[in-house]
């Protein structure tokens, strides 16, 4: 159920940002991204470990700098790290030991940031977003 509703969940943000124009900026996903990046953070506070707090602002700090070198250059590096991330939710709980992860987040924010980082690529290929600052649609 979590693969399915996080799948369902970033198709359908992706459609109302898309509906509503809050992707037209080229923030959006670079935004969606950081926040993303910041969650396992989140889960280390949550479960009061400093070893994971610091493991998984490391991490978040790679997806991060990813989301911003991708804002500053092509946002194709967003939907790649977007994607990666998914990947990295597959194998986190073997890299790292964080107690506060819920058992049903990895599945669920996988499937999200997977979901996510492909309906961005599809909006770049279709040149419904510009790649790059000062790229025009």
């Amino acid at each position: 159920m979590p693969l399915l509703v996080g799948a369902l969940l970033a198709f359908a943000v992706g459609l109302m940002a898309t509906a509503v124009g809050l992707d037209r900026d080229r923030a959006f996903y670079p935004t969606v991204t950081i926040v993303i990046a910041s969650l396992y953070a989140l889960f280390a506070v949550l479960g009061g470990s400093t070893h994971a707090l610091l493991l998984d602002s490391l991490l978040g700090a790679v997806f991060i700098a990813a989301a911003i070198w991708g804002f500053r250059s092509s946002l194709w590096v967003v939907a790649i790290a977007l994607a990666a991330h998914g990947l990295l939710d597959l194998v986190h709980g073997r890299v790292v030991s964080n107690p506060g992860v819920p058992a049903w987040w990895p599945a669920f924010c996988g499937s999200y940031d997977v979901v996510a980082g492909a309906y961005l690529a599809w909006l770049l290929k279709a040149g419904r977003v510009p790649v790059r600052r000062g790229d025009r649609r």
